[in-house]
């Protein structure tokens, strides 16, 4: 299967043939991973890579269910469904994004930023989708309680512990990239995962608006009115995050009656690891924050200087030059009378 017709080959193993073919070296991965599932030899190696290993049944009112803990096997599960991230964005890519961009014409630099854009506004829009849909069906939202009551919450449901690993495969910038690792490692790592969730919902909707603003930047340089619209949503998340944390870690979990760092049942409930967090998020908030400020000032400052050239140069437009005779003055190349009129010449009589 290939995703993209290609003109020039390059040497195998080559640096430029492993950028240019990574999507199909990629897929012939999963295809191999998936074959292994059909023969009992390889059957249990094949299942390590996707679905997870840690798995607890647990009797309900609806029956049995089947709850997920993570362990160090979870790391094939994360390589697996990393590669199914490459495939969708290889497919993203060829079939949506490449035919838009044949249609604007738009420059080097534009496309590249619209094809971020557009790989990101795909993704935060499916984990937006995907993460409200577990907050109203586990029932996150309309019972907040729930976000530190009972912890440690070790034990997950298969929808939930997907996303949690989906979600590592996120931005190309490595600020973010790291950022967005420490604190989803930090929730699926304390079991503080139902917070997580719900912090990256408000995230990925926020992220979701800005790249749609480019988007339709990109577009009609017209569309800027949606950046402010971003920019409002922006400032509520990061006062959300900021509000989420103090009242789940900082007030619920801080009432816990067990306060003692357990690893067997994984309980992390600890002032220490409470304090950590917190100014975990409080840096990351803040630092956000600062960058946003700087970057409203800077085009504020921007926006003002463009206003003031203008003025400048609506108001010093030259004047035209006007050269008299002693009959009046030229203007346009037309001889003109002091009063307007054109004076002709007069002609002179004998006596």
């Amino acid at each position: 299967m290939a995703f993209r017709r290609r003109n020039k080959s390059y040497p195998f193993f080559s640096q430029e043939f492993l950028i240019q073919n990574h999507a199909d070296i990629v897929f012939s991965l999963v295809i191999f991973i998936l074959i292994g599932l059909m023969f009992e030899a390889t059957a249990k190696t094949a299942i390590l890579f996707i679905q997870p290993q840690y798995n607890v049944t647990t009797l309900s009112p609806e029956g049995e269910v089947t709850l997920y803990h993570y362990g160090w096997k979870d790391c094939a599960t994360i390589l697996f469904y990393f590669f199914i991230a490459i495939i969708f964005h290889a497919i993203v890519q060829e079939y949506l994004l490449d035919k838009v961009n044949r249609r604007l014409h738009l420059s080097k630099s534009k496309n590249t930023k619209f094809n971020e854009s557009g790989q990101l506004c795909v993704f935060h829009l499916v984990s937006s989708v995907w993460s409200f849909y577990i907050l109203i069906t586990e029932g996150y939202l309309l019972h907040p309680s729930s976000l530190w009551e009972n912890y440690p919450h070790v034990h997950l449901r298969y929808t939930v512990t997907d996303v949690l690993r989906y979600e590592e495969e996120l931005s190309r910038q490595l600020q973010y990239i790291c950022l967005y690792l420490l604190h989803i490692s930090a929730a699926y790592l304390l079991n503080l995962s139902r917070v997580g969730l719900v912090l990256l919902f408000l995230q990925y909707v926020s992220e979701l608006g800005f790249h749609v603003a480019r988007l339709f930047y990109f577009t009609d340089e017209n569309h800027q009115k949606m950046f402010d619209l971003w920019a409002v949503s922006f400032v509520f998340t990061r006062m959300a995050t900021l509000t989420l944390m103090f009242l789940a870690v900082g007030f619920g979990l801080a009432r816990a009656e067990n306060q003692e760092l357990d690893l067997e049942t994984g309980n992390f409930n600890t002032v220490l690891i409470r304090m950590t967090v917190l100014l975990l998020v409080c840096f990351t908030q803040s630092w956000l924050l600062w960058k946003f400020i700087r970057f409203q000032l800077r085009r504020w400052r921007e926006f003002r200087h463009e206003q003031a050239v203008r003025k400048k140069a609506s108001t010093k437009q030259p004047l035209r030059s006007l050269k008299r005779d002693s009959l009046g003055h030229h203007e346009n190349g037309l001889l003109k009378a002091e009063n307007g009129a054109s004076p002709r010449t007069k002609k002179l009589k004998s006596p």
